[in-house]
C-alpha cells in the first residue's frame, strides 16, 4: 500500500519521517526521495538481513538522507533522540506490520512452514523467548490461548494437546515436525483454502516477537516525538493488530483519527500481491 501510505503521511520536502518497520525498504526509499537532501528518514528493523538489504539498495541509489538502525520499534523514542535534538520533532511515522517477501523466503528461519529447517521465528536478537522454547515448554492452556488469540485457530486446543503429547516423546525443533503434528489434527481433504499450519505459525511468530505488546508500547510513546499536525500511518494484517490500532486512535487525546473505517488495498494491488487482501490502513494526525 505504498501509494496510500505516502498520500496519508502527506510527505513534504525537508521533513523528518520514521519508518518503524523497514522490511524490504520500499517505504524508506520512497520517503527519502520525496523529502530530498533537506530531510531525513529514520528506519528501524530488528532483522539484520533487512538492514543489510536496505544498505545495498541505498548505496545503489546513492541516497544520503537515511539513518538505518537495528532495533525494536518499541524503543522508538530512545532511538529517535540518539539522532535528533529534543526540539526536532518528526513530521510522520509509518508502521507496516506485515512480513516482507524476503523474510518469508528465508530458509534459515521458519516464518513460512513451506521450508524445512529449525523452528526460529525471531525477527532478530533480543527476543525474550525462542520459538522452540514456546513450543516445548508452554503449558497446554497457554499454547491453546496463543493459537486461538493470535492465530484465530478453531482447532487450537486439539493442536496444542497434540504438541504436548508429542514433545513428551521427542523435543520438537524442526519446522516439518511441527507441520506434521498440525496437519494430522485436520480431516483429510483434497483442498484447503489455506494450509492447516498457517494460523499456528502466525501465532507462534507473534508470541516469539511479542508483536502485539510491542505495538501497544510504540503507539503509546509515538506522540512524544511527533510534531503538531504530524501524522501516524499504520498498516496491519491481523484483526488483533487492527483492534490495537483502532483503540489507540480512539483513546489517545493527542492523535486524532482522520477516518473511522480502515482503508483497504486496491483491486490492482490485491491482484499483484494477494497478501495485501487482508491489509488495513488507519491514520491520524497529532492535534495537541
Amino acid at each position: 500500500m505504498l501509494p496510500e501510505v505516502i498520500k496519508h503521511l502527506a510527505v513534504k520536502p525537508g521533513g523528518i519521517y520514521i519508518d518503524c518497520t523497514l522490511g524490504g525498504a520500499g517505504y524508506t526509499l520512497e520517503l527519502a526521495k520525496r523529502v530530498g537532501s533537506g530531510g531525513k528518514v529514520l528506519a528501524l528493523d530488528m532483522d539484520i538481513a533487512a538492514i543489510r538489504n536496505a544498505q545495498d539498495k541505498i548505496a545503489e541509489q546513492d541516497l544520503k538522507n537515511i539513518i538505518l538502525v537495528q532495533e525494536n520499534f518499541k524503543n522508538i523514542v530512545q532511538v529517535y533522540y540518539k539522532y535528533f535534538k529534543k526540539e526536532e520533532l518528526a513530521d510522520g511515522v509509518v508502521f507496516d506490520l506485515g512480513l516482507s517477501s524476503y523474510q518469508l523466503a528465508d530458509k534459515e528461519r521458519s516464518f513460512s512452514f513451506q521450508h524445512e529447517g529449525s523452528l526460529d521465528m525471531a525477527f532478530g536478537k533480543g527476543t525474550e523467548k525462542s520459538t522452540v522454547e514456546i513450543v516445548n515448554n508452554y503449558s497446554l492452556l497457554d499454547l491453546t490461548r496463543i493459537f486461538r488469540e493470535y492465530g484465530e485457530e478453531r482447532n487450537a486446543y486439539k493442536i496444542a494437546k497434540a504438541i504436548v503429547l508429542q514433545r513428551k516423546k521427542k523435543k520438537i525443533e524442526a519446522t516439518q515436525d511441527l507441520v506434521d503434528i498440525i496437519v494430522k489434527q485436520y480431516p483429510k481433504r483434497a483442498y484447503y483454502k489455506i494450509h492447516p499450519a498457517t494460523k499456528v505459525f502466525q501465532a507462534l511468530r507473534i508470541e516469539t516477537n511479542q508483536e502485539f505488546n510491542n505495538l501497544k508500547t510504540a503507539l503509546a510513546e509515538i506522540s512524544k516525538i511527533l510534531k503538531f499536525k504530524g501524522r501516524v500511518v499504520v498498516v496491519s494484517f491481523h484483526s488483533g493488530e487492527d483492534r490495537i490500532v483502532k483503540q489507540f486512535f480512539k483513546n489517545n487525546e493527542e492523535v486524532m483519527p482522520i477516518v473511522k473505517k480502515p482503508i483497504t488495498a486496491s483491486e490492482e494491488e490485491v491482484l499483484n500481491n494477494p497478501r495485501a487482501r487482508s491489509a488495513k490502513l488507519r491514520f491520524g494526525i497529532k492535534v495537541v
